[in-house]
C-alpha cells in the first residue's frame, strides 16, 4: 500500500493539503473522539496499574473503538476485522438512520469505562461526568429512535471489542504488574534491581512479550540483535557506551536537560510514553481541524503501532535481560554516580521509548508526510514550554536520545529500539481502512 495514501485523503501531500474549515456543530463528531482522548490521557495518569505497556494497549484498543464505530457508519471506510489478530467481524448497523456521533460517543463511553473500570473515584466520576455532556450534545435535536438505534450500534461494538481484549493476556495486572518473587541469574550482564522499594525487587510485566499483538503477527516479529557483549574491560564495545553514558550525564548542557525532562514522561506523574505521542496526535486533529475519517484513522493506527511496538519491546527486554546504566557504572566505572532520572525497574534492552517514538514516527509520517513541522505542547500544563520539530522523526530521535542524557540507556538501546519500532510501525501504516 501506498504510505502516502494511509489515509486514503490524498497522495503526496496527505493531511495538510485537506483541512478545509469543518462547520462544527453540537453534534459535529469529532469533538467526542478528541474529549474522550482528553480524558483517557488524565485516567492514565491518575490509574496505578497503567505503567507505559498497559497504558499502550488502552490506547490501541480505543483507537480501534473510535475508528470501527465511524466506520460502521461510513461506506468509504472498511473494518479492521479480519486484519488484526482474532478480530472477528463487528456488529453492523440494522435498518433505520444511525447518528455518527452517538455512535461514536456510545463506543467510547463504553470502551473508556471498560478500560479503567479500576480507576479511583475522581475518575468514575469524571467519566460519568464526560459520558453525561456528551450524550447531551450529540443527541440536541436528534430524533429519539435514532438516539436509541445509535447508542445500541455503539455499545455493541464496544462490547465486541472489549470481549476481544479481555482474551489477549494482558486484561489482568495483578500487583501492578510486578511478579511476587524474582530469582536473578548467576550473570554479571543480567538485569538487577535498581530500586529500594520492595514491589520493584522483580522486574514489570515480564511475561508482556506474550501479549496478543495487535497487527504485527507475533512479539517477536521485529526480532533485534543482541546488544554488544558485555564486558568489563576497558578497551571493550560496551564499557565504551557506559562511558558514554557517563560522560555525557556529568557535562548535560541546559538544553540536554531540558530534552530528558520533556520526554521522562513517568507513570503517575504523567499520561506515560505512549500517551506523549497520543496527546500530540489528538492536539493536531484539534488544531488542524482534521475530518472525522482522518482522525479516527490516524487514532486507530498510532494506538495499535505503540500497543505492539511495547509488546515487541518487552519481548526483547525479557530475551537479553540486560543490566541498567547505573548497575555497571556503579560497578565499574564510579560507585558514586547517579543517573538524572528514576531508572525504571526492568531490562535495559531496547529502549521502550526509542520502540514507541519510532513507532509512532513511522505512523504519523505515513499520515501527515515527511518534513512536517509541529509544536509538541503535551507538557505546557507541567510548566515546560513547547518544543519544535522539523518532522515526526525528528522528535523520535530527541526521545531516544533523552534516554541517554537520563542515564538510564546505553546508545545500542537507543538505536535498536528506533529500528524496531520503525519496523512494528509498519504493520499499522499497512492496515486497510478504505472500502
Amino acid at each position: 500500500m501506498d504510505r502516502r495514501r494511509v489515509l486514503g485523503l490524498g497522495a503526496a501531500a496527505g493531511i495538510a493539503a485537506l483541512m478545509p474549515g469543518r462547520v462544527m456543530a453540537a453534534s459535529d463528531p469529532v469533538p467526542v473522539l478528541t474529549n474522550w482522548t482528553k480524558l483517557t490521557l488524565q485516567l492514565v495518569r491518575h490509574t496505578a496499574t497503567y505503567s507505559p505497556p498497559v497504558a499502550a494497549r488502552a490506547f490501541g484498543y480505543l483507537g480501534v473503538t473510535g475508528y470501527e464505530a465511524v466506520a460502521a457508519c461510513d461506506g468509504a471506510l472498511t473494518s479492521l476485522a479480519g486484519q488484526l489478530n482474532g478480530l472477528a467481524p463487528l456488529p453492523r448497523p440494522g435498518d433505520g438512520a444511525h447518528d455518527a456521533a452517538m455512535v461514536l460517543q456510545a463506543a467510547l463511553s463504553a470502551g473508556t469505562a471498560h478500560f479503567f473500570a479500576n480507576t479511583g473515584p475522581s475518575g468514575q466520576r469524571a467519566m460519568a461526568t464526560m459520558r453525561r455532556k456528551l450524550d447531551e450534545q450529540v443527541t440536541a435535536g436528534l430524533p429519539e429512535d435514532v438516539a436509541a438505534r445509535s447508542r445500541a450500534l455503539g455499545l455493541a461494538i464496544a462490547t465486541h471489542i472489549c470481549g476481544w481484549a479481555d482474551g489477549d493476556g494482558g486484561a489482568v495486572i495483578g500487583n501492578m504488574g510486578f511478579p511476587e518473587s524474582y530469582a536473578a541469574p548467576a550473570d554479571p550482564a543480567a538485569w538487577v534491581p535498581t530500586s529500594l522499594v520492595r514491589q520493584q525487587q522483580a522486574p514489570l510485566l515480564p511475561d508482556w512479550g506474550t501479549v496478543r499483538p495487535f497487527a504485527m503477527p507475533a512479539g517477536n516479529t521485529c526480532s533485534l540483535p543482541p546488544p554488544p557483549a558485555y564486558s568489563e574491560d576497558p578497551a571493550s564495545a560496551f564499557y565504551a557506551e557506559a562511558m558514554e553514558v557517563y560522560t555525557a550525564t556529568k557535562a548535560l548542557t541546559p538544553e540536554q536537560n531540558l530534552i530528558a525532562r520533556f520526554w521522562s514522561d513517568d507513570p503517575m506523574l504523567s499520561s506515560t510514553p505512549p500517551g506523549h505521542w497520543i496527546f500530540v496526535a489528538n492536539d493536531l486533529i484539534t488544531r488542524r481541524q482534521l475530518p472525522l475519517a482522518a482522525s479516527v484513522d490516524v487514532m486507530a493506527r498510532l494506538g495499535v503501532a505503540m500497543a505492539d511496538a511495547f509488546i515487541g519491546c518487552w519481548q526483547a527486554k525479557t530475551t537479553y535481560n540486560l543490566l541498567r546504566p547505573v548497575t555497571y557504572i556503579n560497578r565499574v566505572i564510579d560507585p558514586a554516580w547517579k543517573p538524572l532520572l528514576n531508572t525504571p525497574p526492568f531490562p535495559e534492552y531496547p529502549s521502550g521509548h526509542s520502540t514507541v517514538s519510532g513507532a509512532a514516527a513511522t505512523v504519523l509520517t505515513a499520515a501527515f508526510g515527511d518534513g512536517y513541522v509541529y509544536d509538541d505542547f503535551t507538557h505546557e500544563r507541567e510548566g515546560l514550554d513547547g518544543r519544535a520539530y522539523a518532522s515526526f522523526w525528528d522528535a523520535a530521535n530527541e526521545a531516544g536520545i533523552s534516554r541517554l542524557y537520563g542515564g538510564i540507556h546505553f546508545r545500542a538501546a537507543i538505536e535498536q529500539g528506533l529500528t524496531q519500532g520503525r519496523c512494528i510501525g509498519a504493520y499499522a501504516v499497512a492496515l486497510r481502512t478504505l472500502a
